[in-house]
């Protein structure tokens, strides 16, 4: 499989021109430092460095002043990226890592200790990922219930809209979803049954979604990726106390097209939610409650 080498992101970032709420929260960005963590070989593409030092630059710019450092899959199961930055940074940053299917009660307490409260399960751009399937969690989940961790799951939704049901119903953690569904517009977005499910499943306060990753799901080429606005609104009147929202900084998989300004990025979410009160509670209570601030 080739290994893409990515673009770098924005160096410029605008701040937005909208009011930020104290205790505003990015709730999905990586941190790349290879020379202090390298890459696996088993992964889809090899980032530029951007360190935490970086991120926490681009926050302070943004009016950020929470973040939740997600594990990319160039990493595989080999956490210390995430769990360096949040624990250099307690009070400002969380974790969210990858784990395998025979993960320990005392690896969990350790990670959390750590800042960590959740671990990704990428069953789309693997790498180096080891979960097989949504079933194979049922077990972890035992693990990860008395920490109040939760999973993030990278998913097509409408590709496994009765799995993901199936899971949120059983688990009995909170599931977490990255780039509002992962549903490419171009496949129908909200108007394609399985995305309709997955509404449903978010009106049933079954699931969170993460307002991320815009370029991923979008067919326009370039900001402001109009095409994907109806989904972000659908999924903020759905469940507008389960909503996230992420920058996906440094954009490692924007192979086509503009790099998107991350302060641009932000300023979107003006659009999709005019209210100040509903804003406050996507970028401040929610990651909250979710993550533990």
């Amino acid at each position: 499989m080739e290994i893409r080498d990515c673009p770098g992101p924005d160096p410029h970032p605008r701040k937005p021109d909208m009011a930020m709420p104290d205790g505003a929260c990015d709730t999905h960005f990586h941190v790349f430092d290879a020379a202090r963590h390298p890459y696996q070989a088993t992964r889809g593409y090899t980032p530029p460095d951007n360190g935490i030092d970086v991120a926490l630059a681009l926050h302070d710019t943004l009016g950020l002043s929470r973040g939740v450092a997600v594990q990319a899959s160039v990493h595989g199961t080999d956490n210390r990226a995430v769990l360096d930055a949040a624990a250099a940074h307690p009070d400002r940053l969380r974790a969210i890592v990858a784990v395998s299917e025979g993960v320990t009660e005392a690896e969990i307490a350790a990670m959390h200790a750590k800042g960590a409260r959740g671990i990704r399960v990428n069953l789309v751009d693997r790498g180096g990922m080891p979960f097989r399937s949504l079933d194979a969690l049922a077990d972890v989940a035992e693990v990860l219930r008395p920490f109040g961790w939760h999973v993030e799951l990278l998913v097509h939704v409408e590709e496994m809209a009765a799995e993901l049901r199936k899971l949120a119903e059983t688990m009995r953690l909170p599931v977490s979803v990255g780039h509002i569904g992962y549903t490419k517009a171009a496949k129908g977005g909200i108007d394609h049954p399985g995305y309709r499910e997955f509404l449903a499943m978010l009106r049933d306060g079954l699931l969170w979604v993460k307002l991320t990753g815009l370029y991923r799901i979008s067919a326009e080429p370039a900001f402001p990726y109009a095409d994907t606005a109806v989904m972000a609104r659908a999924v903020i009147e759905a469940a507008p106390d389960r909503i996230l929202w992420g920058s996906d900084w440094p954009h490692v998989s924007h192979f086509h097209g503009m790099m998107p300004n991350d302060g641009d990025v932000l300023g979107l979410l003006a659009q999709w939610a005019p209210e100040e009160a509903l804003r406050t509670k996507i970028l401040r209570d929610n990651p909250a409650r979710l993550y533990g601030f």
